[in-house]
C-alpha cells in the first residue's frame, strides 16, 4: 500500500494505535481523518498534530454511522482508505453483566466496521488505489477469557476480513488486515498493557507491512497466534488464563 497521496479515515484515531497509524499516515504526505467519541481527545490528538481532520462520532450507533459516510464523502470525495481501528476492550464476567454494555462493546468492535464497509465500498470502489484496513488482534486467535467480548468481536473481524479479501478480488480495494499483540496503550483502561510493545515499535512494524503489501500484517505474540496450530493455540490458551487467574 502507498502510504502518501491518500485521503484516510480512521476509526478510534484520537488515541493509542489509530493515533500513531495516522500519525505515520501524515507523515508519509496523506491527509487524514479520525473519529471518535470524545470531542476533547480529538481536540488533543489536533493540538499535537494540527494537520489532523477530526470529527465527533459514536461508532455504536447505526445513525451516527450514516452520518459519519455521508459527511466524510461529500467534505472528502478522495477519501480512498478506510481504517477500521476503533474498539474497546472490557473485563467482565459474563455472569451478571447488563447486556447494553455487552451490546455497545460489540457494536463498536465488529457492527461498526462491517456497516462502515458496506456504507464506504461503493465509493472506494470509484478511486485510485483504494483499500480497508481491519485491526483486530492476537486475542482473535487465542482468547483471553477475562475480555470474552472483545475477544469474540475480535474474532469475528478477523473471519469477516478473510471473506470480505475473497469477495473482493480481482476488484481494485486491498482488504488489509492488522493483527497488534498486547501494545502499551490505554485499551481497557490506563495501566492495563504496560506490559505490552511499545507503540512506536508496533506501528514501524505496521508501516513496513503496509509498504511492503502485506495482506495480513502481524507482530510478536500476534504472529505467532495467528499462524498456530490447534494444539498450540490449546497451550497459548491455557497459560494465558491460567497466568490471568
Amino acid at each position: 500500500m502507498q502510504l502518501a497521496s491518500n485521503t484516510i479515515l480512521v476509526t478510534g484515531g484520537a488515541s493509542g494505535i489509530g493515533l500513531a497509524l495516522a500519525q505515520r499516515f501524515l507523515q508519509a504526505g496523506s491527509k487524514v481523518i479520525v473519529c471518535g467519541r470524545s470531542k476533547e481527545r480529538l481536540e488533543e490528538a489536533r493540538g499535537k498534530h494540527p494537520q489532523l481532520l477530526t470529527y465527533v462520532c459514536d461508532l455504536s450507533k447505526e445513525r451516527q454511522r450514516e452520518k459519519l459516510f455521508a459527511w466524510a464523502t461529500k467534505e472528502h470525495p478522495r477519501l480512498n482508505v478506510l481504517v477500521n481501528n476503533a474498539g474497546i476492550q472490557r473485563r467482565i464476567r459474563i455472569h451478571g453483566e447488563e447486556w447494553a454494555a455487552t451490546h455497545q462493546e460489540i457494536a463498536i468492535n465488529f457492527e461498526a466496521p462491517v456497516h462502515l464497509t458496506a456504507l464506504f465500498l461503493p465509493h472506494l470502489m470509484k478511486q485510485e488505489r483504494p483499500a480497508i484496513l481491519n485491526v483486530t488482534s492476537g486475542l482473535a486467535f487465542s482468547p483471553m477469557a477475562s475480555a470474552p467480548i472483545y475477544c469474540a468481536t475480535k474474532a469475528a473481524l478477523h473471519s469477516f476480513t478473510l471473506s470480505l479479501r475473497h469477495q473482493l478480488a480481482g476488484t481494485p480495494v486491498q482488504v488489509i488486515e492488522v493483527i497488534p499483540p498486547a501494545v502499551n496503550t490505554d485499551l481497557g483502561g490506563a495501566g492495563l498493557h504496560t506490559f505490552g510493545v511499545a507503540i512506536e515499535e508496533f506501528v514501524n512494524a505496521v508501516t513496513m507491512g503496509l509498504r511492503e503489501g502485506d495482506p495480513e500484517i502481524a507482530y510478536g505474540y500476534s504472529q505467532r497466534a495467528s499462524r498456530a496450530s490447534r494444539s498450540e493455540l490449546d497451550e497459548l490458551f491455557q497459560r494465558m488464563n491460567q497466568a490471568a487467574s
